[in-house]
């Protein structure tokens, strides 16, 4: 792409953008905003032109219409290599956006925490995700920025390569930006299919909506991809949001078994403890503490528990702990949590 030279900054979510803007700033980038970031980047002494400058309308409708204007989607769109495209602009005293930077509403945070319609509606964006797509789709000509984890990454590629950023970072910017928005269409479809009259409805379609956490060693076999993924926005915690305190790196298998371990124990009040292996339980007891439960389930099956998972719905204490290290080689333990004795005599065991 050529040297940047123009950037429109429009966020919801301000973390870094005032750096962002201050690197664009000394590179000589002419920056335009709206609302809130303009009032925000002002007041950090960054010299700001206003959309509305620009299309020569207010920003109107509580907010609602903004950057819905040909003078900024034109300037998103247009293909520098066309002639006619740039002699269109230049009829029409319109300038080329080189960067866009925006985040959107944030329609599932509000989902979950506001109870009226009308302000989930509210939080369902139009301007950010149109200016994203047209940008996008122009990823040739225009750096386009959905994340503000990506702020510094960019500005020092900018700075390294004189204002440009390469093929190859322009193409995967476009990339996320087609899957943040995908999941944040899917996000707002099943809140509004999910909300239809009667229980009974089903959706015609499911949107599904995860995040990549890590890669794993390898997927189910060897020869197999494996990655774990977390739901965005999930209501409760599984495996995927558990913190590992100790130990080698989790496989594919091992969270399966984690998994159908805590899912066994979970249903039950009373200290309850399950062991599994290759996803077939083992043994399961419940009793008046964790580490009698756990003597009872292992005695159920002891010769297939060998290298087994176990999982708990209560503490492990330095007394379940003990019992552990007693029972012969443990793979893995899942526990709502462990205390500080029992953690510290499970890590003298390296893996």
């Amino acid at each position: 792409m050529h040297k940047i030279e123009r950037a429109l900054i429009s966020v919801y979510n301000k973390t870094g953008v005032v750096e962002l803007a201050k690197s664009l700033h000394r590179m000589k980038v002419e920056i335009i905003s709206t609302g809130g970031t303009a009032g925000e980047l002002k007041k950090a002494g960054i010299p700001v032109k206003e959309v509305a400058s620009l299309t020569k309308f207010p920003e109107m409708l509580d907010g609602r219409v903004k950057t819905l204007h040909p003078v900024i989607h034109a300037g998103l769109l247009a293909l520098r290599d066309n002639p006619a495209h740039m002699k269109t602009l230049e009829k029409h005293g319109i300038s080329t956006i080189d960067l866009l930077v925006v985040n959107l509403y944030p329609f599932a945070e509000t989902a979950q925490t506001k109870t009226l319609e009308r302000d989930i509606i509210e939080m369902i964006d139009i301007g950010g995700p149109t200016m994203l797509r047209a940008a996008a789709k122009n990823f040739h000509n225009v750096g386009v920025v959905c994340d503000p984890s990506d702020y510094h990454k960019i500005t020092e590629e900018l700075d390294k390569n004189d204002g440009t950023l390469s093929g190859v970072t322009l193409r995967a910017l476009a990339a996320k930006v087609f899957r943040v928005t995908s999941q944040y269409d899917g996000l707002v479809h099943n809140f509004l299919e999910g909300s239809l009259s009667g229980s009974s409805v089903l959706p015609a379609s499911v949107a599904l909506n995860f995040q990549k956490i890590s890669d794993l060693r390898y997927g189910e076999n060897p020869h197999q991809k494996g990655a774990l993924y977390l739901e965005a926005h999930a209501g409760q915690g599984g495996v995927a949001a558990a913190k590992q305190h100790h130990g080698k790196e989790l496989s594919f298998n091992n969270y399966l078994d984690l998994d159908a371990a805590l899912e066994m124990v979970r249903s039950f009040r009373e200290p309850a403890c399950s062991v599994v292996k290759h996803t077939s339980p083992c043994g399961f007891a419940v009793a008046k503490d964790a580490a009698t439960a756990f003597k009872n389930a292992h005695r159920c099956d002891p010769l297939s528990a060998f290298g087994g998972i176990i999982g708990f719905n209560t503490a492990v204490d330095g007394k379940t702990a003990k019992a552990i290290l007693a029972s012969g080689f443990i793979e893995c333990i899942i526990a709502g949590s462990f205390t500080a004795e029992a953690l510290k005599m499970l890590k003298t065991k390296k893996n």
